[in-house]
């Protein structure tokens, strides 16, 4: 019983985690990283920048699934998109680099600081 235990409770947490990411990245636009890259360092145990690198790879298909979503309804600005997309492919190279070259401890800490401001910007 054990045995099988270990692997259908593993198999449940990532479905939750996966689960509420796609329901933040859906419900707010984005925001699935906040949840995904903590929830994999501490309920899964991975690394900080393999829980990074995986959680741009997991938000990448919600993107897809909430845009197609969205198109849909209309609600896509293409002049803004367009914009917005080209600074951050720029954006997503720059910080794909520097995570090779950034430590853990300090990603962590770069991480959580980010997520504090982005918490105290939307409450003021």
């Amino acid at each position: 019983m054990e045995k099988i235990s270990k692997p259908i409770n593993k198999y449940l947490k990532y479905a939750l985690i996966g689960t509420i990411t796609g329901i933040a990245n859906g419900l707010f636009g984005s925001g699935g990283g906040t949840i995904a890259v903590p929830a994999m360092v501490h309920f899964l145990g991975a690394e900080e920048h393999k829980a990074h690198a995986t959680a741009i790879s997991v938000i990448l298909p919600l993107t897809v699934v909430s845009s197609l979503f969205y198109i849909s309804k209309g609600y896509a600005d293409w002049g803004l998109t367009s914009w917005v997309t080209a600074g951050g492919m720029a954006g997503g190279y720059i910080g794909a680099r520097l995570l090779n070259k950034c430590p853990g401890r300090l990603l962590r800490k770069i991480f959580a600081i980010f997520m504090a401001a982005a918490g105290i910007r939307m409450i003021l």
